[in-house]
């Protein structure tokens, strides 16, 4: 019997009714059943899974196997079950609750046998809210690297991995971490592979988020997390030595799962478990945090890091609770963000730990920039919005204004909230009139503006400009939840309605519009029918003329 393409391997704990979509979606291949192989492994489960399988297997007898286990407690004794049986020329992984796009395998093992790939990623999105790192797939290439690459955050097993590579290095999922099994076998299979490859032309594969967040990555605690964490990045140490290399895949464990530690849901822990998680994080960074793997990484994580590695739990809880209110310093031409633990005797941090660079300062200073109030001001026909905006930056700032531009934000700034304006970037002139003082708390600088409004469409956003370290940002205004002045109507001529709203990103517009406009088009109509009297005139007189025949 010539053996299968490829063989899919699914992991099944409890995945009703997702494991419904997910194995159509298998056995609807547009590869054909002929050339596929489907290794599905119940692990336990308590609901209608197994039975769904074996509904499967009866209908598809000669494409879907199924293996009954006891619980092993997560996805990898199953997984390695089903290696054990696998015949095709390569394996792939499918989360249960997950399905793919019909096309998927097809282009995938023709992507591999074209290049010669040992691995092959395929499109993945997110669905249902789910995230799904995106940068790797921005385009197809037959050839990339692990080290220089953004594969590193894309180290789920949802791959195809040629058997060959599989049976020669004996790769594995280790059973003992409930949490990132895949992690080290991805990472082993593309340290061995001859050629990696991605194929981003096509969406192959579908990961949903449960509608109850049960899958389970969302159900580990702290300390089962840093452990595997901990794991796995030991043994990424044992398969690559010290260097550039190591840092770049190392990168993704610091920047991912260690600061996900040290998030809002840290501070609620009890004393004892963020004294662990802290001590944890410490003996990691103590190993693996290299300078140059500090240096690039995003400042709001670097320090968190390295309050945890210091062992400065009190600053870091307030560093994670009081975020929104650190301020940006700027001194000798560089700028650095004040978090907790900036300059503090006894914890000996480096400035270097909390400087902010270009990159890092967009949404540094968004989250440091906010609305303190606003209310409408009016004299005889003049209309304007005064307000007190905080604008988080402090020291040898050359310029810090209030301006009015166009509502919508480039894409390139959303995520940040913010952007840094490309130099010789032509500005708005500054609206109305402003005036700056240091907050009194010395939290950053307090902008006073009165901005006067126009009697005309539009919708405009309120942005503040300010110059650090030789750069200037654009960055949006939030309300922060503050109450706005009411909608009110403005001017007898035209009345307009003008209001000031948060919009769906709770930034500050103003909009204006007339309540009612002039029908400029009654002028028009009355032109062009006048224009059409010397025809009905010329037409009228026809008439008469056959009428008095």
């Amino acid at each position: 019997m010539t053996s299968p393409d490829v063989t899919v391997v699914v992991a099944v704990y409890n995945t009703m009714p997702y494991l419904t979509e997910c194995l159509n979606s298998l056995v609807g291949q547009s590869i054909g059943r002929d050339r596929l192989e489907i290794v599905a492994v119940d692990d336990g489960s308590t609901d209608e899974s197994g039975a769904e399988l074996d509904r499967f297997a009866k209908k598809y007898p000669d494409t879907v196997t199924v293996i009954h286990q006891a619980n092993s407690g997560g996805p990898a004794a199953p997984s390695n079950r089903a290696l054990d049986v696998a015949t095709g020329r390569y394996v792939y992984f499918i989360g249960a609750d997950d399905h793919l796009g019909k096309e998927a395998l097809a282009r995938m093992v023709a992507y591999a046998d074209k290049h010669d790939s040992d691995v092959v990623i395929g499109k993945m999105v997110g669905t249902n809210g789910r995230y799904v790192h995106q940068a790797l797939f921005k385009k197809s290439d037959p050839d990339i690297s692990l080290y220089d690459s953004e594969l590193p955050f894309t180290l789920a097993n949802t791959k195809l991995f040629r058997r060959e590579l599989v049976d020669k290095y004996k790769l594995r999922f280790p059973e003992d971490l409930p949490v990132g099994s895949d992690m080290p076998f991805t990472i082993e299979a593309c340290v061995r592979a001859r050629k990696i490859s991605v194929m981003a032309d096509y969406t192959c594969y579908y990961a949903v988020k449960r509608g109850d967040a049960s899958n389970i990555t969302y159900r580990a605690d702290h300390l089962s997390r840093l452990r595997c964490t901990a794991e796995i990045m030991k043994h990424a140490a044992g398969l690559i030595e010290a260097g550039p290399r190591r840092d770049h895949l190392l990168k993704r464990h610091f920047t991912w799962e260690l600061a996900k530690l040290v998030r809002e849901d840290f501070p609620p822990l009890d004393a004892e478990t963020r004294q662990e998680v802290c001590a944890g994080i410490a003996r990691l960074a103590d190993e693996y945090f290299t300078e140059a793997l500090r240096d690039s990484m995003d400042v709001k994580r670097r320090v968190r890091i390295g309050l945890a590695q210091r062992g400065a739990v009190q600053e870091l809880v307030q560093a994670i609770t009081d975020e929104a209110g650190a301020p940006v310093l700027v001194e000798d031409g560089r700028a650095f963000v004040r978090y907790p633990g900036f300059r503090t005797a006894g914890l000996d941090l480096p400035d270097r730990l909390f400087e902010a660079d270009a990159a890092s300062l967009p949404a540094v200073l968004a989250e440091a920039t906010g609305l303190v109030s606003a209310e409408w001001e009016q004299t005889g026909e003049q209309l304007a919005l005064a307000v007190a905006v905080r604008a988080g930056a402090v020291g040898e700032t050359d310029s810090a204004v209030i301006r009015l531009v166009n509502g919508a934000m480039p894409k390139s700034s959303d995520k940040a909230g913010g952007r840094k304006l490309p130099e010789g970037h032509e500005l708005p002139a500054p609206v109305g009139e402003f005036s700056r003082e240091p907050m009194p708390d010395g939290s950053g600088t307090l902008i006073r503006a009165r901005i006067p409004v126009e009697p005309k469409r539009a919708k405009l956003g309120v942005r503040v400009h300010v110059d650090v370290a030789g750069s200037t940002y654009e960055i949006p205004v939030k309300t922060c939840g503050l109450p706005l002045p009411l909608a009110r109507r403005w001017r007898e001529t035209i009345p307009y309605r003008i209001s000031a709203n948060a919009n769906p990103k709770g930034r500050l517009v103003i909009t204006t519009a007339p309540l009612w406009e002039p029908r400029g088009g009654l002028d028009a109509r009355l032109r062009a029918l006048l224009s059409r009297l010397p025809r009905l005139r010329a037409l009228l007189s026809r008439v008469k003329r056959k009428l008095t025949r």
